[in-house]
């Protein structure tokens, strides 16, 4: 094993990477099941013959199951501890799985997909929780990040899966095995990590502060000696003040003189709001139905949401090596004048683009320019507020409101991505230039919040967080 010494820290980088890895697989099923539906909407409408309205509730219905996860699982994380709720969130995205891909109406589908959200729900809340809670102090911030890689990473592979599984049956709504159509084999796919997340998560240790809470000091020592080559002492001492300090993580706790809630509550609930309200899931959601509505055909339509979101990995390998060396705040503030520009060129491209049948067409040089525009978006993004928010989520609050804290910024996170899903399909068919206008707003506003609101994280250890 490999040990490294930052100033008086020394640690074992590779055991903290491999239960860092484990915890964020969570996040790989979170990107699988919320980007599986891409290559499906256009066949699910065609199959259930639904509208543009019951199209985007069925898109963004798992999202209504996600904010209730992300509501639950913090405190049934220090109830039970995070093992299990990683398990349980691996039961939810199996069984999800197998009852979107037999779907007999829009409405059971509704529902599976709703089931899959509180898998999703669970996992966004308990990896960058666990993964805080096991990382030394110095590369936490590139721990965290991995949480963001690994959704990136599932977003890949099920946009990839989409295009597989949609050019080998000719279509999505086409037949492929036994006799059920493409685009059910799209979600039925998202089982086989879903198994794999529950075995690999009952291979890992439970987190030490949850052992410590529960009195079992001696595990809890045993391991942060598997990641921690000095200090354990220390640690467990402080983890130690804090429990005794601190009770156990209320809703309660978070009460505050500022709108009913403390201040810093607040901060991580825009920073999941702003997150979402860019509109970056409008490009993993729907964008092989965009960019056949502006004439590219589904083929090409696939091919590229499958770069886009190889371009979302690198950006975000990107942003793990960078990030406890720049900083949070920093960060945030590249990523929020990126999209602005990007996302104000992706308005005035759509906005200034004839309307032939309801639908905008793009020029060759017109589509190119939205397509860098596009990318570009996704670039800004995934260096900065794609890794940074799970980052800071994971570590902003104290050990007395972290998990109720987190769980309340992570719902408000899914309820605003169920807002822009939900909504976009009605205002694409209104103007994508509006649209794409209104994502441009939020991204001015995000620069200007976290300018003012906003405070670094960068080195601190969990246990002197205010």
């Amino acid at each position: 094993m490999t040990s490294i010494e930052p100033a008086a820290e020394r640690y074992d980088i590779a055991r903290a990477v491999l239960l860092a890895a484990v915890a964020a697989l969570g996040g790989f099923l979170f990107g699988f099941d919320t980007a599986v539906i891409n290559g499906a909407v256009l066949a699910i409408r065609e199959t259930f013959r639904i509208g543009a309205g019951l199209t985007g509730f069925v898109v963004a219905s798992a999202l209504l199951g996600c904010a209730v996860g992300a509501w639950l699982a913090g405190r049934l994380a220090d109830q039970v501890g995070r093992i299990r709720v990683m398990v349980l969130a691996a039961a939810l995205f199996f069984i999800s799985a197998i009852g979107s891909g037999l779907a007999y109406s829009p409405f059971d589908l509704t529902f599976w997909r709703i089931v899959g959200g509180l898998g999703v729900g669970a996992a966004s809340v308990i990896a960058p929780a666990y993964i805080a809670e096991i990382a030394p102090a110095s590369i936490r911030g590139r721990l965290g990040s991995l949480q963001q890689l690994a959704i990136v990473s599932g977003i890949f592979v099920a946009l990839l899966s989409d295009y597989f599984l949609a050019t080998s049956a000719g279509s999505a709504t086409k037949p492929l095995w036994l006799g059920l159509a493409a685009w059910r084999w799209m979600f039925i796919t998202l089982a086989i990590p879903a198994l794999a997340y529950g075995i690999l998560a009952l291979q890992i240790p439970e987190s030490p502060r949850y052992l410590m809470f529960r009195g079992r000091a001696v595990e809890a020592r045993a391991v942060l000696s598997q990641v921690l080559k000095s200090g354990v002492d220390d640690r467990i001492r402080e983890i130690s003040r804090t429990i005794i300090q601190d009770a156990r993580s209320s809703f309660r706790d978070l009460r505050g003189p500022f709108l009913g809630l403390l201040p810093i509550v607040w901060v991580g609930i825009l920073l999941s709001v702003f997150q979402q309200f860019v509109g970056i899931n409008v490009i993993f959601y729907y964008s092989s139905t965009l960019w056949q509505q502006v004439g590219f055909t589904e083929a090409d339509s696939l091919i590229i949401t499958v770069l886009t979101s190889v371009t979302n990995i690198l950006v975000t390998l990107v942003a793990i090596a960078v990030i406890d060396k720049i900083g949070r705040r920093r960060l945030l503030l590249i990523g929020s004048a990126g999209m602005f520009i990007s996302l104000a060129t992706l308005a005035y491209v759509f906005g200034a683009a004839p309307v032939v049948n309801g639908q905008p067409q793009l020029t060759a040089g017109a589509g190119t320019v939205a397509l860098i525009a596009a990318n570009a978006f996704v670039v800004f993004f995934g260096i900065s507020w794609g890794p940074t928010v799970w980052v800071l989520l994971g570590e902003m609050f104290n050990n007395r409101i972290r998990a109720a804290a987190l769980g309340l910024a992570a719902s408000a996170q899914w309820i605003s991505n169920f807002v822009v899903s939900t909504t976009f399909p009605t205002l694409a068919d209104v103007s994508l230039g509006l649209a794409y206008g209104l994502y441009t707003l939020c991204a001015l506003l995000s620069f200007l919040f976290v300018l003012k609101f906003v405070q670094e994280t960068k080195g601190k250890q969990l246990e002197d967080m205010a």
